[in-house]
């Protein structure tokens, strides 16, 4: 019993390290568009959970698998991140300067293929996972990851919900700091990939 409240309480505090860009990105989604539909309320924590289980799994599998050239593509994980991140953020940025400063429901629009980039963005670095999951049996890796899912899930929620309470009052100039906080995140990213920060 003992062992499984371990494995239990290291995969949440696992889960919380990890979710904690998806949280900042998902109340950054949240200043953008604060009226945005149930649907994406619950499609925004959805896709960084799933990720953010995806992404241990896929780096389990590649330490058992394709260890070395795993290691490998490691290096570049702070360069995708970075570059996802700014370009995402460098869009909403500069669509918050040009916008008239008068947002609406109809101004607002979260695609699913920005949604995909910012989730990749944020969970890439949860590949690495794979290594701190490396001794575990399929079944560990998969509760593992189901664990991280489920947490991030919840701090996303929460990120999206804080949000948008500030988003309806920041208006018109909500997507410049959503925007801001995008390539903050993407550049804390980059600077713990490359100088272990």
């Amino acid at each position: 019993m003992g062992t499984l409240a371990a494995f239990i309480i290291n995969s949440v505090l696992l889960g919380v390290g990890l979710a904690m860009d998806a949280f900042s990105v998902s109340m950054a989604n949240g200043l953008n568009a604060p009226w945005m539909s149930p649907g994406q309320r619950l499609a925004i924590p959805l896709t960084f959970a799933f990720f953010q289980f995806l992404m241990p799994m896929i780096g389990w599998f590649c330490v058992h698998a394709i260890a070395e050239a795993f290691t490998a593509f490691q290096r570049a994980i702070p360069w995708i991140a970075l570059a996802l991140l700014a370009f995402i953020g460098g869009k909403m940025l500069i669509e918050g300067i040009r916008g008239s400063g008068d947002a609406s429901e109809e101004d607002v629009t979260l695609s699913p293929g920005v949604l995909m980039m910012q989730g990749v963005a944020t969970s890439i670095d949860a590949l690495s996972v794979g290594f701190t999951i490396a001794e575990y049996h399929v079944a560990q890796a998969f509760s593992a990851s189901l664990i991280i899912a489920g947490v991030t899930f919840v701090i996303c929620v929460a990120g999206l919900h804080i949000g948008q309470r500030f988003g309806t009052r920041l208006a018109g100039r909500a997507s410049i700091l959503g925007g801001v906080i995008l390539i903050a995140i993407g550049i804390e990213i980059f600077v713990k990939g490359i100088f272990g920060a």
